[in-house]
C-alpha cells in the first residue's frame, strides 16, 4: 500500500491579519499627510508677542486672503490679480451673516502690497478684518531674571 498525502481541509473563512496591516498603514499615512493639507497658500507670517486668537480663521468656509512676499495674491489657494479682489470677495460674502475676511502675509512681503490688498477687502463692504500672524514661541516676553543672591 502507497502512502496517499491527504490535502489539507479548505480553509472557509478568509485572512483578515494582511488586511488590517494594510489597512494600519493606510490610517497612518493619512494621519501624516493631513495636517500638511493646508488650506491656502502657506506664508511666512509676521510673529507677534500678543497675538489674538482667531478660531474663525480655522473654518473650511473662511475667506483668507494671502499675501506672498514677491507680491502675489490669493484668495484662498486661488491666483488673484489685484483688482479681482473686491468683486470676488463681494461674491463670497453675498449670503453671510459674518462679514469677516482675514489676511495672512509674508513677513517679508512689502507693506504697500498688504496695503493694497486690505484696502481692496475693505471697498468689498466687509465689516471686520482679521490679520494673522503666529505667535511667539516663547513663554514670555522678557528672559527669565536670575535668582537674587543667598535665595539657595
Amino acid at each position: 500500500m502507497g502512502y496517499k498525502p491527504k490535502a489539507p481541509a479548505v480553509m472557509a473563512s478568509p485572512n483578515v491579519i494582511p488586511m488590517a496591516d494594510i489597512m494600519l498603514v493606510l490610517l497612518i499615512i493619512f494621519m501624516v499627510v493631513t495636517p500638511m493639507l493646508q488650506k491656502g497658500v502657506s506664508v511666512d507670517m509676521a510673529k507677534a508677542n500678543n497675538a489674538q486668537d482667531m478660531q474663525d480663521a480655522d473654518k473650511d468656509d473662511a475667506i483668507i486672503v494671502a499675501v506672498t512676499r514677491d507680491g502675489h495674491m490669493y484668495l484662498g489657494s486661488t491666483q488673484v490679480n489685484l483688482d479681482e479682489i473686491t468683486t470676488k470677495v463681494k461674491d463670497l460674502l453675498a449670503n453671510r451673516l459674518d462679514k469677516t475676511v482675514f489676511v495672512r502675509s509674508d513677513q517679508r512681503a512689502k507693506y504697500g502690497e498688504v496695503v493694497k490688498a486690505v484696502d481692496e477687502v475693505r471697498s468689498a463692504g466687509v465689516d471686520k478684518i482679521g490679520l494673522l500672524t503666529e505667535k511667539n514661541r516663547s513663554k514670555s516676553g522678557a528672559p527669565a531674571a536670575p535668582p537674587p543672591p543667598g535665595a539657595d
